[in-house]
């Protein structure tokens, strides 16, 4: 490979990652590499089809990789600022704006924006909250500033924040993008008589069949067990993987484990990621501690075999993280540390969205998987050391 030829296999890979982190990319928001996306464009649009079947739009003041998700069940929550999850109303919010937005003028008051969303509820029969409710407000803002985030809206003159608090006397001018309110949305709305119906419709692999399926799985979760494949995917894996190994490397930088229970895409430089593990604050490391006890549990040496699928019950791990709060609450977020449920609630559903556990076949069990042990050989005060460690298991791809 000539030089020429190297750097342009690494702008491709960095463009390609880049909207696979990030799928809606803007100018303003990605000044260095957005003119990346515009020069490969072509090829991008080509790789990103025949790859994933996903579809990529390309513009002037945007490009828009639209992802296909991978049906009920398997998507990843919006987030506040605060960190905790979006509530049901923050995301009825967010989809009567965008339906106000796409046909909205090129700026209005937040006033003006908030009786539109309230006027589109009417219309499609959706029951809203007095709008004068602190619970209210505060999903309307949620709504609002993910959308800032988007892009689809700018706050030219005040804050939609204080919105959250003030008492119906607070103003703001907000600038409105439509293109980008229009193509936010992936789903086939149009062919779909409900929600249902669009998450299964987008998650549709087309001609793509089974290589889009097992593709689209190692790409965007931690690890894929082949116990969660069908017959017909796990032959298809097992006859490809070596050509997959090349593909993923060449086209996106990613090392391939393959393993007797699954595989995974591994990201050597940590980047390719919208959920680490492991990492900082108290719910990662109570995770990883809480990992590393229940397998010296399951197989105190290090040398012994590691059982698949190993059963454990909620008590167990409540009282495990009793243990670590006792051991490493002065370091730890008081809010978690006072109350227990909270904790094993954060701790089990970050397990849960990396692989690493699953809920068991009774309501007070958990199933320990086997990518799990990865961490057996860690020591506590290793791992909290350690957490970035570029040796750490794979890193969850943004949706």
């Amino acid at each position: 490979m000539t030089e020429f030829d190297a750097e342009l296999a690494a702008e491709r890979r960095a463009a390609a990652r880049l909207l696979l982190r990030q799928p809606l990319v803007t100018p303003a928001g990605h000044p260095h590499e957005f003119p990346l996306i515009r020069r490969h464009a072509d090829w991008l649009v080509r790789q990103f089809h025949q790859v994933l079947g996903y579809r990529l739009v390309v513009e002037g003041r945007f490009a828009r990789l639209h992802k296909a998700g991978l049906g009920a069940g398997a998507g990843r929550r919006l987030e506040r600022a605060s960190g905790g999850a979006f509530t049901p109303r923050a995301y009825a919010y967010v989809a009567l704006a965008l339906s106000v937005l796409a046909t909205a003028p090129e700026q209005l008051l937040l006033s003006e924006l908030v009786a539109r969303i309230h006027a589109a509820a009417a219309e499609a029969g959706i029951e809203l909250g007095d709008p004068n409710r602190a619970a209210e407000r505060r999903a309307m803002v949620a709504a609002l500033r993910q959308l800032t985030e988007w892009r689809a809206l700018h706050e030219d003159e005040g804050s939609v924040d204080r919105y959250a608090t003030a008492d119906g006397e607070s103003e703001a001018l907000l600038g409105v993008d439509r293109e980008i309110a229009r193509r936010l949305v992936s789903g086939p709305l149009t062919r779909a008589a409900d929600g249902a119906e669009v998450i299964a419709g987008a998650a549709e692999t087309g001609p793509g069949g089974v290589r889009h399926r097992v593709r689209r799985r190692l790409v965007e979760t931690p690890v894929v067990y082949l116990d969660e494949l069908t017959a017909e995917e796990r032959d298809w894996l097992r006859r490809e993987q070596h050509d997959e190994q090349r593909l993923f490397e060449d086209f996106l930088g990613l090392d391939t484990e393959v393993r007797a229970e699954g595989a995974a895409l591994v990201d050597p430089s940590g980047e390719l990621t919208d959920l680490e593990f492991p990492g900082t604050g108290t719910a990662p490391q109570a995770a990883l501690l809480l990992l590393e006890r229940l397998l010296e549990r399951q197989s105190p040496s290090a040398d012994g075999p590691m059982p698949i699928g190993v059963p454990v019950r909620r008590s167990t791990i409540e009282e495990i993280l009793a243990e670590l709060a006792a051991e490493h609450g002065a370091h730890w977020a008081r809010a978690h540390v006072d109350n227990p449920a909270l904790l094993r609630d954060a701790v089990t559903g970050l397990l849960t969205r990396m692989n690493l556990l699953a809920p068991g076949p009774g309501e007070d069990t958990w199933t320990l998987r086997a990518a799990a042990a990865r961490y057996r050989s860690r020591t506590g005060e290793e791992s909290a050391e350690d957490a970035e460690s570029p040796d750490s298991p794979p890193k969850e791809p943004r949706t």
